[in-house]
């Protein structure tokens, strides 16, 4: 810090000098800009305060009398610490009082503030900040000084390091050695979660890139993401039969809820003394039919005296007991044990699902839309028929997809032999049922690629749990680097392979540029715009 900004003159012309300590925490505080926004409104208000505290000019001065990048790496690290603290805990609020009233509460063992798992996030994220920022100059300023003449004996001796280090790419990939910090969140659902989400957005950019470059020119009218679907769904309903313990729980009550006349609910007048199977129990019996080779139907009816359920079979017993006789296969007695047809089930199922998935998209899609409210009002005819089809186009594919991969158990039962592919139809069952995202294959993209991730983290689980692969430690950590490098890559390359205006500006604060879209940017300014924040 240069003298001029220790001492500065006071309003009597002598000059007053300011306590280091309290210099540095203003600067690392609060920026020039925002402390003129707060003296202006707030501090210039109050006559008591106004003495004690800095005229704009003179802390502008004191922020500015070195090198503010630094500065403006830990304000923004810091600030984003307190946001998400803040958040992390008004959410455990909110859980605790709410969310959670009427259900017991477990004792738990208060843990050490640096092993709590809020403390741990918070730090991991804004320290990925902070070190990405200072990384991504580091790199910057080293790739300068080895592109000068001074340097060209070292570029000789050493002409692979020297390409690697002045390379345009070498900031955006050296500031992601910052995404190690992850490690420090702890290592549960959410990090793998963070971590699968970047890697799917990694490949969605690429494919943006790819694109961008002319290689999918003459791809067919039906190629796109919607084709993600119908393998993330087959995966899924696999993984949800036969390892529920690596299926999203989320994932899998939308589903059984939404599952009328496949999902036998206990009847009304039932009696509460005697025991019924419940929804996992069923899926449970799903899966031991599946693995037995789909065996025949022995309806109890014509048949009092003989044993009609394998003893693996029997808590199923209250539904398939009083199943129509005419029904053969013991998987339909279980699904639909009023009705022999599955084809009038998968009707009714139809009748019963769409109506109430509709009114669920209703809401959902009516709530998201408040944010495109000019739209209503500029054209509010065009703004509610684009509404109402995508409410239906979504409603159809999700009950189509729920009820096709119900259905297709009673369809393979038809044309497969018993022993043709037992296990694995439940993945051609999904594989069908996901064909539906044909409907929302130009606008449900989000939607396909939230699935993908659903999947891509079920399928490594499956993957451990049965010994296909061995996971590694913080692999989770290894592949969040990865594909960080991969996004700060081709947002170096080409801004526009990153379709989202939000993670452009996103990615735009995290290199220290602001919150600036460098793909709206002209060129001329989005040089200036680098160079400034170097």
């Amino acid at each position: 810090m240069s003298s001029s900004s220790a001492s500065e003159p006071s309003p009597s012309g002598r000059p007053e000098r300011i306590d280091p300590v309290l210099r540095n925490a203003l600067r690392y505080t609060i920026s020039p800009r925002e402390y003129k926004l707060l003296h202006q409104y707030l501090l210039s208000r109050a006559p008591a305060v106004r003495k004690r505290t800095l005229a704009p000019r003179r802390y502008d001065a004191i922020a500015k009398g070195s090198d503010d990048y630094n500065a403006a790496a830990i304000r923004d690290s810091l600030r984003l610490a307190v946001l998400t603290f803040s958040g992390l805990k008004a959410w455990d609020l909110v859980a605790e009082k709410l969310l959670a009233r009427g259900t017991t509460k477990r004792p738990q063992h208060r843990l050490p503030v640096w092993k709590s798992p809020n403390v741990r996030l918070t730090c991991s994220l804004s320290f990925i900040l902070l070190f990405h920022r200072l990384l991504r100059r580091f790199f910057t300023r080293l790739r300068e000084s080895l592109l000068t003449p001074d340097a060209k004996p070292f570029r000789r001796r050493n002409p692979r390091i020297s390409r690697s280090l002045t390379s345009r790419l070498a900031p955006a990939i050296g500031s992601s050695i910052a995404g190690f910090l992850l490690a420090v969140c702890p290592g549960d659902q959410l990090r793998i979660t963070i971590a699968i989400y970047v890697f799917t957005r990694a490949l969605e950019f690429c494919y943006n890139y790819l694109e961008e470059q002319g290689y999918f020119r003459n791809r067919p009218s039906w190629f796109g993401s919607w084709m993600l679907m119908p393998v993330a769904c087959g995966q899924l309903l696999h993984a949800f039969v036969f390892d529920r313990d690596c299926f999203p729980a989320a994932y899998g009550n939308f589903i059984l809820d939404n599952s009328p006349e496949y999902i036998q609910k206990r009847p009304v007048n039932y009696p509460g003394r005697l025991p019924w199977p419940g929804t996992f129990d069923i899926v449970d019996s799903l899966a031991q039919i599946s693995k037995s080779r789909w065996p025949p139907f022995t309806s109890p009816i014509l048949f009092p005296a003989s044993e009609t359920l394998p003893r693996t079979l029997t808590k199923i017993s209250p539904i398939t007991s009083p199943a129509h006789p005419a029904i053969k296969n013991l998987s339909c007695a279980l699904l639909h044990p009023n009705d022999p047809s599955c084809m009038r089930t998968y009707v009714s199922y139809w009748i019963q699902a769409f109506p109430k998935v509709a009114r669920f998209f209703a809401i959902i899609l009516t709530a998201l839309s408040i944010t495109r409210y000019r739209a209503f009002i500029d054209s509010p005819v065009a703004a509610l028929n684009k509404l109402a089809k995508s409410i239906l186009r979504m409603s159809i594919f999700i009950s189509g997809a729920i009820g096709t991969s119900w259905g297709s158990i009673c369809l393979f039962q038809h044309i497969f032999p018993r022993n043709f592919l037992p296990t694995q139809r439940w993945f051609l069952g999904g594989f069908l049922g996901g064909m539906w995202a044909f409907l929302e294959r130009k606008h449900g993209r989000g939607n396909f690629l939230y699935s993908a991730r659903m999947s891509i983290d079920s399928l490594w689980k499956v993957g451990v749990k049965r010994g296909w692969w061995r996971g590694i430690k913080n692999g989770d950590v290894l592949l969040f680097v990865l594909s960080l490098a991969t996004v700060n890559a081709l947002y170096e390359m080409s801004p526009r392979s990153i379709n989202s205006g939000v993670a452009r500006k996103g990615l735009g604060v995290l290199r220290g540029e602001g919150w600036v879209d460098r793909a709206a940017l002209p060129r001329e300014e989005k040089g200036k715009a680098s160079d400034d924040n170097e």
